[in-house]
């Protein structure tokens, strides 16, 4: 292989996008080895405004979603500079009950030159990823009945194919929805579920395409092209005040769910038509808002409530067996790059270790933010960017 194609490879590899909620396969992970002589300096800091969405990375843009003052804002960013490309604005009246943030909770997708962004009281926009101009914008209140719920509304929109998919919770059998990406149209809608804090993924099972929402009642498995529900699994908590936040995993023909409030996690089998349940409980890995990750068989993740303190653990995906349990992390994220962990906790320190069953050996730990970090960092192009309260950085990660 000559050097010219040595170059070509290694762009291609270097230039992955971060384009949706948990990235590119929308499961926490990137294809790109981690180095781990990086020296992770920041490369730049700008201030933010208020939310928990996390910044996505698209084209050689750096999309950010987020409230300033009286107006909720969808900002493309230069990824090397942290300078602004364009704004699309709009004014907003959300006020969260509770005092948490007022900002988007949900985090942008961005799919064939537009940027799809769901607000925390229920407005989906759709607006051309090169100039920010509006396509079009949906209200999800009026259209679907959508409800304020706990903390406003929050899933990030799944595109798929020519649709826009989103667990919504609105009335009259608008619990799960396909909206048309290009018109803002509906397409389908069913089932009477509330929507919790979830987003859908979609899978390719058996010759056959599956959208899989993880809504409050439960997990719900329908085809994505026509709205057919192929099954309803319910898994929540008995007592009222919980949600279901985690996303849906799919590994082969398997699906993995988990929730906090005394209710735990779930592998279910999609294949005969109805779906098996290989294994469940609550002794296993109980996820209160952070997705796991997946990697060689087994899963890594939070488990337990955030606000008592949270411990960080292995389990085997196939058995639901604990492999090792770390007490005392807090609360945070975890994202995989390669065969590495990035543990990202709420205080803004990120650790580095190997994915391993045989127990959490950290290679690294340095601290990316000085702020809460609630928001999923996006790892495209040689950095890791980190949205904290009230800020946006680059790190180096080549």
């Amino acid at each position: 292989m000559g050097r010219h194609a040595l170059l070509l490879f290694a762009t291609s590899v270097f230039a992955q996008d971060w384009p949706q909620f948990l990235g590119p396969d929308r499961n926490g992970a990137s294809p790109d080895a981690w180095n781990d002589k990086t020296s992770l300096g920041r490369v730049w800091k700008r201030s933010l405004g208020e939310g928990f969405s996390a910044p996505v990375v698209a084209s050689g843009r750096l999309i950010v979603y987020h409230r300033e003052g009286s107006q909720d804002k969808i900002e493309s960013l230069d990824p090397a500079t942290g300078k602004n490309q364009w704004t699309y604005a709009y004014t907003t009246g959300y006020r969260d009950d509770f005092g948490f943030s007022e900002g988007p909770r949900s985090t942008p997708a961005v799919s064939e030159g537009r940027v799809y962004a769901y607000s925390a009281e229920g407005l989906l926009h759709c607006v051309n990823l090169a100039d920010g101009k509006k396509v079009w914008s949906l209200d999800a209140r009026k259209e679907f009945g959508v409800r304020k719920e706990f903390f406003g509304t929050a899933c990030s929109p799944l595109v798929d194919g020519s649709r826009v998919l989103m667990n919504i919770g609105g009335a009259d059998g608008a619990g799960i929805v396909a909206i048309d990406k290009a018109t803002g149209k509906t397409l389908w809608k069913a089932l009477d579920h509330e929507a919790g804090y979830s987003s859908p993924t979609a899978a390719t099972v058996g010759g056959e395409r599956h959208a899989l929402f993880f809504t409050r009642q439960g997990l719900v498995d329908a085809d994505p092209a026509s709205g057919r529900v192929r099954f309803q699994h319910r898994w929540r908590a008995r007592m009222q005040a919980s949600v279901n936040a985690a996303t849906p995993l799919v590994s082969g023909s398997q699906v993995f769910i988990t929730t906090s409030y005394d209710t735990g996690a779930a592998l279910l089998d999609l294949r005969g038509g109805s779906p098996k349940v290989v294994w469940s409980g609550d002794d296993s890995i109980s996820s209160h808002y952070a997705t796991p990750v997946l990697h060689d068989g087994h899963l890594y993740g939070f488990h337990g409530r955030q606000e008592t303190g949270q411990s960080l653990r292995c389990i085997e995906w196939a058995t639901g067996k604990v492999r090792w349990n770390v007490d005392g992390m807090k609360a945070g994220t975890v994202t995989l790059a390669g065969n590495r962990l990035l543990v990202l906790a709420e205080g803004g320190e990120l650790t580095v270790a190997p994915a391993s069953p045989e127990g959490f050996k950290p290679i690294r730990k340095v601290r990316v933010a000085d702020s809460v970090v609630r928001a999923y960092p996006a790892l495209a192009g040689g950095r890791l960017f980190v949205r904290a309260e009230g800020s946006l950085a680059s790190h180096r990660t080549d």
